[in-house]
């Protein structure tokens, strides 16, 4: 284990002087922040669980109301660091553990600022009843979800992860060899299922509270991806064309104004050498490129695929994150 912890330090002389890292934690807090408002405005009083260690919360504070849910989430994410360090050494890093142990006290707090009595956290005496979407559960589910997926997202674009779901990942990859995706799934399934059986009980009309977590869980998603990935504005185009080369390089230069790439191939079966064409285009025009190359040759072979990221002229630019 010392293997893991060698030559290791948490702060370095060049973090302090930079102010990008002040920056990160800063964004850390903000982000953990709406987060937590996600959780007391919009998942709390309806009693929806978007899985994760704060599902759970929301699951034990049913079965032990008299205990408030931020310190659920110390009870969970402590011992999950502890393992996590012992097991894996610093690979989450001074950040996670300032974001893990951050999110609970603003789970503490907020309660306090926005119900009576922050043992009893329903729709009807948040703010005073002025936010009661009892009648507007998926608007409840909806708003949660873009305030959990924007939080998550900022915690995540800081250099940090929240902890919970994530340690329990990474057990599960390494001692059940699964993937981190499948140990993710896994884990919110599990929450889920815990809500259906403690949440539920045996009053049918609450079997949609569930769904709605369902809803939450993806939309969630969605948001974490666009903060993180950002907005997904671009294609990527592999084009190889046997007579009309010269045409459709006049068409990306003059026409279409993009500069583009070569890339020396051959055929596998021919053994015939290629230039096939590397282009990016904004999602706008690739309907238009499309057409317009497939009027220039219609026998031209093409591939298109999703861009996560495009930096550079014309396109994003470069940034230090």
């Amino acid at each position: 284990m010392a293997d893991k912890w060698r030559g290791f330090r948490f702060v370095t002389k060049e973090d302090l002087q930079s102010r990008e890292w002040w920056l990160s934690w800063l964004w850390i807090a903000i982000g953990t922040l709406i987060l937590s408002f996600g959780f007391v405005l919009f998942m709390y009083p309806y009693k929806l669980t978007p899985g994760g260690i704060w599902g759970m919360a929301v699951v034990l504070h049913e079965l032990f109301p008299n205990i408030e849910i931020g310190w659920f989430g110390y009870m969970m994410d402590i011992p999950l660091l502890t393992a996590a360090f012992l097991v894996f050494g610093p690979v989450f890093g001074i950040r996670t553990v300032y974001a893990c142990l951050l999110n609970p006290v603003w789970m503490l707090v907020l309660p306090r600022l926005v119900y009576p009595d922050p043992s009893v956290q329903t729709a009807e005496t948040l703010l005073g009843g002025m936010l009661n979407l009892s009648d507007h559960m998926l608007l409840a589910a909806l708003c949660g979800a873009v305030l959990i997926g924007l939080g998550v997202g900022i915690v995540v674009r800081a250099g940090a992860t929240t902890g919970g779901t994530d340690i329990v990942s990474m057990f599960m990859k390494k001692y059940l060899h699964t993937s981190f995706g499948t140990g993710v799934m896994a884990a919110d399934i599990f929450v889920v299922a815990c809500s259906i059986i403690v949440l539920c009980g045996m009053n049918g009309e609450d079997v949609i509270l569930p769904l709605y977590s369902m809803v939450t869980i993806y939309v969630a998603v969605k948001i974490l991806d666009y903060v993180v990935e950002g907005a997904n504005d671009s294609k990527i185009m592999f084009i190889v064309s046997e007579r009309h080369q010269p045409e459709i390089e006049q068409f990306i230069l003059e026409e279409l104004q993009r500069g583009a790439t070569y890339i020396k191939s051959s055929g596998m079966y021919t053994k015939a050498p290629k230039d096939m064409i590397f282009l990016v285009v904004a999602k706008r025009e690739l309907t238009k490129v499309k057409k317009r190359l497939r009027k220039i040759d219609p026998t031209l072979f093409m591939v298109v695929a999703d861009a996560h990221e495009t930096l550079g002229e014309g396109f994003q630019p470069l940034s230090e994150d």
